[in-house]
C-alpha cells in the first residue's frame, strides 16, 4: 500500500511595521547590479511593494522571539524603503508586506536569499518588446514608458520598433531562428513583406550577417546623403509622400529614402524651376543635368564677365562684420581656447563674408543673346550654375571693314529680326538624361572586356597620368622632347604616340559617370584656374609676361601644358582600316605606359577603388569572383560566390574597398613586361591581354573576312 502523500505547510505572511525590520548578513547580494536603489524607490513609490519580502524572526539567547525580523532575501527592496522613510516618504511604522519563515527550519537564510535571486526566469526580450507595444496602444507616451522604466525614450522607440517587425519573423526570433542582431536589421523597414522575403532569401544560407540584411532592404533605396536628397532636401521629399527608412540602431546618416522615382522627379522639377529663373536673364540656351560629364564646355568659348560692385548697404554690412571680428580675436587673444559660442559666431562671421566675396558676374547683353548656361548639382548637392558659353555656331558673324554698324543690328541679324526692334529670346532648356546600357550575361566563359569599358577605364587613367606629368616638370621636358625627336628627325615614325603635343587636348566621348568629381579632375581643374588667373588678359602681352617668369614657375607651366597632351585612351580599331589602327593604340598605350612608370602612376593612390558602377557590376561573375580572389583571397569569394550578379558586385565592393585591387587596364606595367612588349615580333604585335583580346571566334570570323588585313598593316 503506497504511503500517504505528505502536505506541504506554505509560510505565513503578515504585515511588519518598517521599524522592525533589519537586514540580515545571510543576504548572498554583495555587488550593485540592475536597477538602482534611488530608481527601484521611485517605482515603488509610483507602484507600491509588488514583492513581499522574506523574513525570519531573531531570538534571543533563549530561543525566544524578540519582536524584530531580519531579510536574508529582499535587501534591495528594503533600502529602497529605507529611503523613502528618510525622505519622508513613509512612515517608520508602514506596515510591510513580508513572508514569515519558521525558525525551526533546517534551511539556510543563505539558501533562501540564493534561490530568490537564481531561480526566477529572465523575461524574454520579445515579451519586453510586446510589453511597451501594449503600453503604447493602451495611450502611454513613449516618454511616460521611458520615465516609468527608467530608460531613454530612444530605447523605447528601438524597442517598440522590434515589436513591430513581421509577426512571422518574431515567432522564428523567439524560437531562437534569428539573433537579436539580425532582428534589428529588418527594422530598417515597416515592409512586412519585403522583410519575410529578404529572410526566405538568406535563411538557406549560411551566411546571414546584419548588414547584409540591412542591405539587401535598402539595395532600391537612395542614401539621405545623396546630393539628389540634399538637394531637394528631406523635408520637401516627405512633403511629397516620400518614405524614409530610419535604423535605430545604427548611425545610417540620415537615413534612406525608399522612392527613388519621386526623388528624381523632385529633382528635375527643382532643376527645371531654377533654370526658368536663369531663361529670365535671356541667354540663349540652358543645359540642365543632374551630372554633367567630364569636359561638357569643350570646344565653347567662356565669356569674360565682371564682377558686380558691392552696394553701399553690402559695405557697410562688411565692415561691420570685420569689426566685430577683430573685436571677438582681441578679447580672446589671452584665452587658451575659445568659447564654444565665440567659436561659432566667429565661423558664422568668416562664413558671410566669404559669401560677398563670392560676388556674381555679370555680362554683357550681346554676349548673354548668344551664350548659354550650363545647371547642374555639385558634389555636396548644392545647386551649381555656370554662365556664359557660347557655342561655334552662334559665334557673331565677322563684319567687313567699312560695313561696321550698330552691333545691336549684327545680334538682331544673328536672331531673324530687323535692327532696331526689341530682343525679346526665350531660352532653349535641355534636360540631359542618363543613359543606361544593358547588364552583361552571366557566363561561365571568360570574355574581352567591352570596348566601352575600357575607354572609360582608360579615360580616368588619362586624366591621372595628365596629373602625375603635370607635378612631374622634368618627365614632362622629356616627354616633349621626345614627340619633338619624332616629328623632326625623319628617321622616326612618330604616328600613335602618347603625346598630342599641338597642344591639342582630347575629350572623352565615353566616360563613366562622375569622372569630373575624381580627385584627378579636380586637381587639374584647380591648377588650371590658377594659372588662368595669373595670366594677361591681352594675348600681345602674353609673352612678355613669360619672360617675366622663374625657371621654376616656366616649368610648372610648361608640365601643366604638356600634361593637355596626354592620351592613353584605348579606342576601339576600325576594321577597315581607318583613322584609329590597332597598332596606332598599341603603340600609344605602350608610350602611355613609359610614361606612367616614369612619374611613378598609382591608380589607387589616385584615388580609383572598384565598385558596382564603374567596374564590377559591368562585367560577368565569373570576373568578379577573379577580381574578389585576386585582391581579397580565396575565403573572400567564396563567400559571395552563392549571390545574384547584383548583390554579387556590391559585396565585391565592399571587399576590395581596402585591398588595392585594380582591373588590367589600370595595372601599372613593369619595366620586364614592357620591355618583353616592346621585344615582340610584328607578326606577335596582334597578342593583345586579355581585356583587349577578342574572342577566338571573332578573330577567327575577321580573318576570314579580309585575309590580307595583317599583311596590311
Amino acid at each position: 500500500m503506497a504511503g500517504a502523500i505528505q502536505k506541504i505547510t506554505l509560510s505565513s505572511s503578515r504585515d511588519i511595521p518598517f521599524n522592525k525590520l533589519v537586514l540580515s548578513q545571510s543576504n548572498v547580494r554583495r555587488v550593485k547590479a540592475g536597477v538602482s536603489i534611488e530608481e527601484l524607490a521611485d517605482d515603488i513609490a509610483r507602484r507600491t511593494l509588488l514583492q513581499s519580502l522574506s523574513v525570519r524572526p531573531i531570538l534571543d539567547a533563549d530561543g525566544a522571539e524578540t519582536g524584530m525580523f531580519e531579510i536574508p532575501a529582499g535587501g534591495r527592496r528594503y533600502r529602497a524603503l529605507e529611503l523613502l522613510v528618510k525622505q519622508k516618504r513613509l512612515a517608520k511604522t508602514a506596515p510591510v508586506p513580508c513572508v514569515v519563515r519558521d525558525p525551526a527550519t533546517d534551511i539556510l537564510g543563505e539558501d533562501d536569499s540564493l534561490a530568490e535571486n537564481i531561480q526566477r526566469a529572465p523575461l524574454h526580450p520579445l515579451d519586453q518588446f510586446r510589453a511597451f507595444l501594449a503600453l503604447r496602444q493602451k495611450g502611454r507616451s513613449e516618454e511616460d514608458i521611458a520615465a516609468a522604466f527608467f530608460v531613454g525614450v530612444s530605447v523605447v522607440k528601438q524597442r517598440l520598433r522590434l515589436a513591430s517587425v513581421s509577426p512571422t519573423l518574431l515567432d522564428i526570433y523567439a524560437e531562437d531562428g534569428m539573433s537579436l542582431e539580425q532582428l534589428m536589421a529588418f527594422t530598417v523597414t515597416a515592409d512586412h513583406a519585403r522583410q519575410e522575403q529578404v529572410w526566405q532569401a538568406i535563411s538557406g544560407s549560411w551566411s546571414k550577417e546584419p548588414y547584409q540584411i540591412r542591405r539587401m532592404l535598402t539595395e532600391k533605396t537612395v542614401r539621405a546623403a545623396d546630393r539628389r536628397a540634399v538637394f531637394v532636401g528631406l523635408e520637401a521629399y516627405e512633403a511629397s509622400g516620400g518614405l524614409v527608412l530610419r535604423d535605430l540602431f545604427q548611425q545610417d546618416d540620415g537615413g534612406w529614402l525608399e522612392d527613388a522615382a519621386l526623388l528624381d522627379g523632385l529633382v528635375a522639377e527643382k532643376l527645371k524651376a531654377e533654370a526658368e529663373k536663369i531663361a529670365a536673364e535671356g541667354w540663349k540656351w540652358i543645359e540642365v543635368a543632374i551630372d554633367l560629364p567630364y569636359g561638357h564646355a569643350h570646344g565653347l568659348r567662356a565669356l569674360e564677365g565682371v564682377a558686380t560692385g558691392l552696394t553701399e548697404e553690402e559695405q557697410a554690412t562688411i565692415e561691420a562684420l570685420n569689426a566685430e571680428y577683430a573685436k571677438l580675436e582681441t578679447e580672446y587673444a589671452e584665452a587658451d581656447e575659445l568659447p564654444d559660442e565665440a567659436d561659432q559666431r566667429l565661423g558664422e562671421i568668416e562664413t558671410a563674408l566669404a559669401a560677398f566675396g563670392d560676388r556674381p558676374l555679370s555680362y554683357a547683353a550681346a554676349d548673354i543673346v548668344r551664350a548659354g548656361v550650363f545647371v547642374t548639382i555639385d558634389a555636396e548637392g548644392a545647386l551649381s550654375v555656370d554662365r556664359g558659353y557660347v557655342r561655334s555656331e552662334d559665334e557673331a558673324p565677322i563684319v567687313e571693314p567699312g560695313h561696321e554698324g550698330d552691333e545691336d543690328d549684327v545680334i538682331a541679324g544673328s536672331q531673324g529680326t530687323e535692327p532696331g526692334a526689341p530682343i525679346v529670346q526665350r531660352a532653349v532648356i535641355a534636360i540631359g538624361g542618363q543613359s543606361s546600357e544593358p547588364e552583361d550575361e552571366d557566363d561561365d566563359v571568360v570574355k574581352p572586356l567591352p570596348d566601352r569599358l575600357v575607354t572609360e577605364l582608360t579615360a580616368e587613367r588619362t586624366l591621372a597620368l595628365r596629373d602625375k606629368l603635370a607635378n612631374t616638370p622634368t618627365v614632362a621636358f622629356q616627354a616633349v622632347l621626345h614627340k619633338f625627336c619624332l616629328d623632326v628627325f625623319q628617321r622616326f615614325f612618330s604616328s600613335g604616340s602618347a603625346m598630342e603635343i599641338s597642344v591639342r587636348s582630347i575629350a572623352f566621348p565615353v566616360q563613366a559617370q562622375g569622372l569630373k568629381d575624381t580627385a584627378a579632375a579636380r586637381a587639374i581643374a584647380g591648377r588650371h584656374k590658377v594659372w588662368e588667373d595669373r595670366l594677361p588678359k591681352d594675348r600681345a602681352d602674353l609673352w612678355d609676361w613669360l619672360t617675366t617668369l622663374t625657371g621654376d614657375e616656366q616649368a610648372a607651366l610648361f608640365a601643366h601644358c604638356a600634361s593637355f597632351g596626354v592620351n592613353a585612351l584605348y579606342e576601339k580599331a576600325d576594321r577597315y582600316g581607318g583613322v584609329v589602327t590597332s597598332h596606332g593604340v598599341e603603340q600609344r598605350i605602350a608610350e602611355a605606359d613609359r610614361i606612367a612608370r616614369a612619374v611613378d602612376l598609382d591608380m589607387v593612390g589616385a584615388g580609383w577603388r572598384p565598385t558596382a558602377e564603374n567596374y564590377l557590376g559591368r562585367v560577368p561573375k565569373r570576373r568578379i569572383l577573379d577580381a574578389v580572389r585576386e585582391g581579397a583571397g580565396e575565403r573572400a569569394a567564396h563567400l559571395i560566390d552563392h549571390l545574384k550578379k547584383g548583390d554579387m558586385a556590391k559585396e565585391a565592393e565592399r571587399l576590395l574597398a581596402d585591398t588595392g585591387w585594380l582591373p588590367e587596364p589600370l595595372r601599372p606595367v613593369t619595366k620586364d613586361e614592357a620591355a618583353t612588349t616592346a621585344g615582340t615580333s610584328d607578326a606577335e604585335v596582334g597578342a593583345l591581354p586579355e581585356f583587349l583580346a577578342v574572342d577566338g571566334e571573332d578573330a577567327a570570323a575577321e580573318d576570314a573576312e579580309d585575309p590580307r588585313m595583317i599583311a596590311a598593316e
